[in-house]
């Protein structure tokens, strides 16, 4: 018995340094989250931190995941008529999140290792993305897709990533229209 209290207390305790690491990063950005700050928020030490995730890199992985969870990434593609419009609803809601913005584009750097933690998280993501937004084409018979539905996902999978580059380094770069215009170009709406 004591175990599954221990166990409960460990479970509570690694959600709230998820949710503590997500709002520190997500208020103070990728560069400015230390080890030391979200330990200090939750009131831990950085080794205590590393108890829980392993490395700094897990514990960043799994805010990425939190941070899915907590902005429903799936819900706002999954079953849409119009495909372009829950990509274009998560699109605009990262212009609120710098801080998330850069810790998802500078692990997903890293994730390129298939060693590195976050490498599975990037595939898996990438794949439920890029499902949804296919369906949505599938389904959508309002637009005339110039290519076939899994390789417009996958374009435009890579242009919003590419983009939010763009959009770290010149804020004013409006993503949410770039991508609109593509659409529209590669998928007009049927006349």
């Amino acid at each position: 018995m004591a175990q599954r209290g221990s166990y409960a207390k460990g479970v509570a305790r690694r959600e709230e340094i998820l949710e503590s690491a997500l709002e520190v990063i997500g208020r103070d950005g990728y560069q400015n989250a230390s080890l030391k700050q979200i330990a200090h928020v939750v009131g831990v030490t950085p080794a205590a931190l590393l108890h829980y995730f392993g490395t700094k890199e897990e514990l960043f992985t799994e805010v990425l995941r939190k941070r899915d969870e907590h902005d429903g990434m799936d819900p706002r593609l999954a079953g849409l008529a119009d495909p372009s419009q829950g990509l274009l609803d998560v699109i605009r809601h990262n212009t609120e999140v710098p801080g998330l913005v850069e810790l998802f584009s500078r692990l997903a750097v890293d994730a390129a290792d298939p060693a590195h933690p976050a490498h599975a998280y990037f595939l898996e993501r990438s794949e439920r993305l890029r499902e949804a937004v296919a369906a949505g084409f599938h389904r959508d018979a309002t637009r005339e897709p110039a290519l076939d539905p899994d390789t417009m996902a996958r374009v435009l999978q890579a242009v919003a990533d590419g983009l939010q580059l763009q959009w770290m380094i010149d804020p004013t770069v409006d993503m949410a229209v770039i991508v609109e215009q593509l659409i529209d170009a590669l998928a007009p709406r049927r006349r």
